[in-house]
C-alpha cells in the first residue's frame, strides 16, 4: 500500500471521526448551548432528536450515493457539508432556523461513516485489513468517549460555540488528506435509470419516525402519547414496506440477503446488543454522578479519557492478535462479553457513597473489553465480503449501529423513568408503615423536605443499579448467541483455513 493511498484512508478516518465527535459533543454540550440561546428544555431536545433522525435515516442511502458520485467527491462534499452547518448554528437568528441547519448536519454527518468501511474493503490489502477495521471501530469506542473531555473543554474554558466549531480543523485536513489520497473515479450517473425510488421514499421516513419515537418516547410518556403512537405505528409499516422492497429489487439499498450468511447474521443481530451495551456502560456513570452529586462534564472527563485514550493501543493490539490463524474470533468476542457483564454485576452493587474514584475499575474493563467486541463483529461482518458487497454491508452495519444507539437511549430513558418510580413508590411505603420512623426521619432531618430529598437519592441509585442489571442481561443474551450462530473464520490474508492436524 502506497504512503499516497494511506494518506487518503487516513483522512476517511478523520472524516468519519469527525461526525461521531460533532455528534457526541454538541449532545454533551446541549444544556450550555441551550442555556445560551435561552431556549427552553423541551424545545432543546429537539435539536438532538432532529440530528439523530435525519443522521440515522441517511445512513441507508449513504453508500448508494458514495459509488454514484465517487467516493473522494461525494465524501469532500459532505465533509464540507458538515463544517458549513455547524459553523452556520450558533449564528442562527432563530429556533427554527437552527432546527432546519441540525437537520441538514444531520443529513451531512450521516453520509460519513458508511464511507470508511466501503473505503476499507476496496482498498486495504489483507495483511493490513483488521486494522484498517480497527481504525472504523476507534468511530464506535474512541469517538463517543471522547465527546465528554472535549464538551468539558468548550463549555468550560473556550465557549460554547466551539462544540459547533471543533470540526473545521479537522475537516480541512480531512479533505486534504482524501484529495490527494484517494484515486479518481469516473462518475457513474447512469446509476439513476435504475434508482429505488420506492426505497428511498419509505424508508428514511420510516427510520427517522422511529428514531423521533425513540428519543422523544420518555418525555412524551411513550405510548400514551398519539403522536408517539403515531411516529411507532407510522415508522413501523413504511419500514415493513421498504424491506419488502428491498429484497425484491434488483439494486437495492439494503441486501437483505447478505443475512443468509450466518457470521453476517450474527455481526448485526451482535452489533445491535453491543452497541446497546457500549451506549449504557458509558451513559449510567454520568448520569449518576451528574443526578447524585451534580457533576458537570469536566468532573466526569476523567472517566472518558481513562478509556478513550488506552484505546488508542488496544485496538491495534487486539487486530494484531486476530490477524493471526490462532485466534479464534468466537473466542475473543466471548471474553469481551464477560468482561462486559463483570463491569455491569460490579456497577449494580453501588450505593449512593460512590464517587468518580469508585467507577475507574468498572471503566478500565471496557478498555480490554470494547475492543475484543467490536474488533470480533466487524470480522465476522467482512471476512470473505468481496469488494462489490461492500456498500450494502456498509449501509446495513452503520444503519443499524447508529438506530440501536437511539435504542439505547430509549432503553435506559423508559426502563430509568420507571424503575425510579418504583423505587420511590415502595420507599414511600416502607416508611409510612413505620411510623416511628417517620418521625424520627422528619425530626432528625429537620423537615420533610430533607426526608423527600434522601427518599429521590436512594431511588436515583437503585435504578442505576437496575440499569446495570439491565445490561448484564444484554451481555448474556449476546454470550449465549456465540457457541451458537457463527462459524470459524480466519484473518483476511489466509486464502485457506490451516489443516485439520
Amino acid at each position: 500500500m502506497s504512503l499516497q493511498l494511506a494518506v487518503g484512508l487516513i483522512g476517511m478516518l478523520l472524516a468519519s471521526l469527525l461526525a461521531i465527535l460533532n455528534e457526541q459533543v454538541t449532545a454533551i454540550s446541549m444544556a450550555d448551548i441551550q442555556g445560551a440561546l435561552s431556549i427552553g428544555h423541551d424545545d432543546g431536545t429537539w435539536l438532538t432528536t432532529l440530528f439523530e433522525a435525519a443522521n440515522v435515516s441517511t445512513m441507508v442511502f449513504a453508500p448508494w450515493f458514495g459509488i454514484t458520485f465517487t467516493l473522494k467527491r461525494f465524501t469532500i462534499a459532505a465533509v464540507v457539508a458538515t463544517m458549513l452547518f455547524g459553523f452556520l448554528c450558533p449564528l442562527a437568528p432563530n429556533l427554527m432556523s437552527l432546527y432546519v441547519l441540525r437537520v441538514l448536519q444531520g443529513i451531512a454527518g450521516g453520509c460519513l461513516p458508511p464511507m470508511l468501511i466501503i473505503v476499507a474493503l476496496r482498498y486495504l490489502p489483507p495483511k493490513v485489513k483488521l486494522y484498517g477495521l480497527a481504525g472504523y471501530a476507534l468511530t464506535a469506542t474512541f469517538g463517543p468517549a471522547l465527546g465528554t473531555p472535549l464538551a468539558a473543554l468548550w463549555t468550560e474554558f473556550v465557549g460554547w460555540r466551539l462544540a459547533f466549531w471543533q470540526i473545521i480543523p479537522m475537516g480541512l485536513i480531512s479533505c486534504a488528506a482524501i484529495q490527494w489520497g484517494l484515486p479518481s473515479d469516473p462518475l457513474k450517473l447512469e446509476r439513476f435509470a435504475t434508482f429505488n425510488w420506492l426505497g428511498f421514499l419509505t424508508g428514511g421516513p420510516a427510520i427517522a419516525m422511529l428514531v423521533i419515537g425513540l428519543l422523544q418516547g420518555d418525555r412524551l410518556d411513550w405510548l400514551s402519547s398519539d403522536f408517539i403512537r403515531l411516529m411507532f405505528i407510522g415508522g413501523g409499516a413504511l419500514l415493513v414496506v421498504f424491506l419488502a422492497n428491498e429484497w425484491f429489487y434488483p439494486v437495492p439499498f439494503f441486501k437483505l440477503q447478505l443475512l443468509e450468511r450466518r457470521n453476517f447474521a450474527h455481526g448485526l443481530s451482535s452489533l445491535a446488543g453491543a452497541v446497546i451495551l457500549l451506549v449504557g456502560v458509558a451513559a449510567i456513570p454520568g448520569q449518576f454522578l451528574a443526578r447524585i452529586h451534580t457533576y458537570r462534564p469536566l468532573q466526569t472527563a476523567p472517566l472518558s479519557l481513562l478509556v478513550a485514550v488506552p484505546l488508542l493501543i488496544a485496538l491495534p493490539l487486539t487486530a494484531a492478535a486476530m490477524n493471526t490463524r490462532r485466534v479464534d474470533h468466537r473466542w475473543v468476542m466471548a471474553i469481551g462479553l464477560s468482561l462486559m457483564i463483570a463491569t455491569c454485576v460490579m456497577g449494580s452493587y453501588m450505593t449512593s457513597e460512590w464517587i468518580r474514584d469508585n467507577f475507574y475499575l468498572l471503566q478500565s474493563l471496557q478498555i480490554v473489553a470494547q475492543p475484543m467486541v467490536i474488533m470480533a463483529i466487524l470480522m465476522g461482518v467482512t471476512t470473505g465480503l468481496p469488494p462489490t458487497e461492500g456498500p450494502f454491508a456498509s449501509a446495513m452495519f452503520n444503519t443499524f449501529k447508529t438506530f440501536f444507539s437511539a435504542v439505547a437511549t430509549g432503553l435506559i430513558e423508559g426502563v430509568g423513568t420507571d424503575r425510579e418510580r418504583l423505587h420511590s413508590n415502595m420507599l414511600v411505603d416502607q416508611l409510612g408503615n413505620h411510623a416511628l420512623v417517620t418521625s424520627q426521619s422528619i425530626n432528625a432531618s429537620h423537615g420533610i423536605g430533607e426526608l423527600a430529598h434522601r427518599i429521590h437519592e436512594q431511588a436515583l441509585v437503585l435504578t442505576s443499579a437496575d440499569l446495570y442489571r439491565v445490561m448484564a442481561g444484554v451481555a448474556v443474551a449476546l454470550l449465549l448467541l456465540v457457541p451458537v450462530l457463527p462459524v470459524r473464520i480466519y484473518p483476511p490474508w489466509c486464502t485457506t483455513p490451516p489443516s485439520s492436524h
